[in-house]
């Protein structure tokens, strides 16, 4: 990360990245995250976020170099982010889809249940199910997992059918949580949402850790 990007990070309380589509700005963002990871810093991914934050830990954590999303890259060595081709949705019908599928009607979307792991992060903020809404294509790959574990990746939610990462994050951080859902679209100004809630109070408790000076909390979406 150029000089200016680390002096400017350095300031802020916590770190977000949130959902999107689309290679563009991918590396900057993942350079973020792995500062929020190598500093401590509050880090909350939503959906692209997620992804990114697996694969910058798969890349540098891992050792899996050249590991990236098959939506950027599909000829990464390492699709630890790939499209789905088949999966069940709630009705138990088999849906499929392509690269050549047609956008919005192969995405996962709407809500799902899916139960979380206790003694996590994750469940100290939903408890022991999480029922938020969706809009995306790719998801982690199952077939990484083993690997991203045995380093210290978590992941606290799974769908209940597929078995798909729904939430991971890092026990040996702070707070570095990320989802593949959109809180934010159930969250409103009169009733916070609780994972908003526990990702400023953990931006709080990092600027009270490096003392620094009270007023607005600093918080960069990458």
């Amino acid at each position: 990360m150029e000089k200016n990007g680390v002096a400017a990070l350095e300031k802020m309380d916590a770190i977000l990245v949130p959902g999107g589509f689309g290679k563009r700005g991918t590396e900057g963002k993942m350079r973020a995250i792995r500062f929020a990871r190598e500093n401590a810093i509050p880090y909350l991914g939503i959906c692209l976020g997620m992804q990114l934050a697996t694969i910058e830990f798969a890349r540098n954590v891992c050792g899996l170099a050249g590991a990236n999303s098959t939506e950027f890259d599909r000829e990464t060595p390492h699709p630890v982010v790939a499209l789905i081709t088949e999966w069940l949705d709630r009705t138990g019908a088999i849906e499929k889809r392509s690269e050549d599928s047609d956008l919005g009607g192969t995405m996962r979307l709407g809500a799902q249940k899916c139960p979380v792991e206790p003694d996590t992060l994750a469940s100290s903020i939903y408890g022991t199910e999480v029922n938020e809404r969706h809009r995306h294509r790719y998801e982690v790959n199952n077939i990484y997992l083993p690997q991203l574990e045995a380093k210290g990746y978590k992941v606290s939610a799974h769908t209940p059918n597929e078995n798909l990462p729904e939430m991971m994050e890092l026990p040996a951080h702070p707070f570095f949580v990320g989802v593949q859902f959109h809180p934010e679209f159930t969250s409103t100004p009169r009733t916070g949402h609780p994972l908003f809630t526990a990702f400023v109070a953990a931006a709080l408790r990092y600027r009270a850790t490096v003392k620094r000076p009270g007023g607005t909390l600093s918080v960069v979406a990458a």
